[in-house]
């Protein structure tokens, strides 16, 4: 569906989330986690498909590894991450975007640790948001809508009043769950999405139009 479906909605605030949406690091995620695969014998080719959306203590406690201490793991794939960014890129038109929308009126909403986010960022020259909800901030991750609710919480507006941004079917269920309307970015998806939310390919032909109360309504750049 076209992101001109959108158009005739007023949000209050867009909360986004970070990987897949605003910028890609699948080559270095995908890296650093067959590494991780080969270590512990788990298949490569049926695991990776499962890493995105999702903070790297749930992926890797839902492999239920005997003997494995996940949190523990976690942290030393963050140091991995944090250390390799190379291929790190911004979706097109993403930072542009960012800096044309009100700096109070959005928010980034990642599974990534809040140390290895602002590393990405950086790399893909990302602007930082004024209020980020990271992996630190929750106790349950996407799916779990409560990321997205404090993000919400945060920026003093209620979830129904807010578009995410998401490119995850975890990210995707997370914001559904939140009661938020969702637009789905398939930048660094290889095949069609099938979904009822409006679709870009990026951000290269979305603008913004900020109203009274700042109010935003998306409009497209022909």
């Amino acid at each position: 569906m076209p992101a001109s479906l959108t158009t005739h909605i007023a949000y209050r605030a867009f909360l986004f989330d970070m990987d897949g949406t605003l910028l890609t690091s699948i080559a270095a995620a995908e890296r650093i986690w067959t590494r991780w695969a080969l270590r512990h014998g788990v298949d490569v080719a049926t695991f990776l498909p499962t890493i995105h959306g999702m903070r790297a203590v749930d992926t890797i406690a839902r492999q239920h590894l005997p003997g494995v201490d996940a949190q523990a793991e976690a942290e030393r794939i963050t140091r991995e991450e944090i250390e390799d960014v190379e291929g790190v890129e911004p979706v097109k038109g993403a930072a542009a975007f960012l800096h044309s929308l009100p700096p109070e009126r959005w928010a980034i909403v990642t599974s990534a640790p809040m140390a290895l986010a602002l590393r990405r960022m950086e790399a893909a020259g990302i602007p930082s948001p004024a209020v980020m909800v990271t992996a630190e901030d929750v106790s349950d991750g996407k799916p779990n809508p409560a990321c997205y609710r404090l993000a919400a919480e945060r920026l003093q507006v209620t979830p129904r009043e807010c578009l995410v941004f998401e490119d995850a079917e975890a990210g995707i269920r997370a914001g559904e769950a939140a009661g938020a309307d969702v637009m789905v970015v398939t930048a660094t998806h290889t095949h069609p999405v099938v979904t009822l939310h409006p679709q870009i390919k990026d951000y290269r032909s979305l603008g913004v139009e900020v109203g009274a109360g700042g109010l935003m309504r998306l409009t497209p750049i022909l």
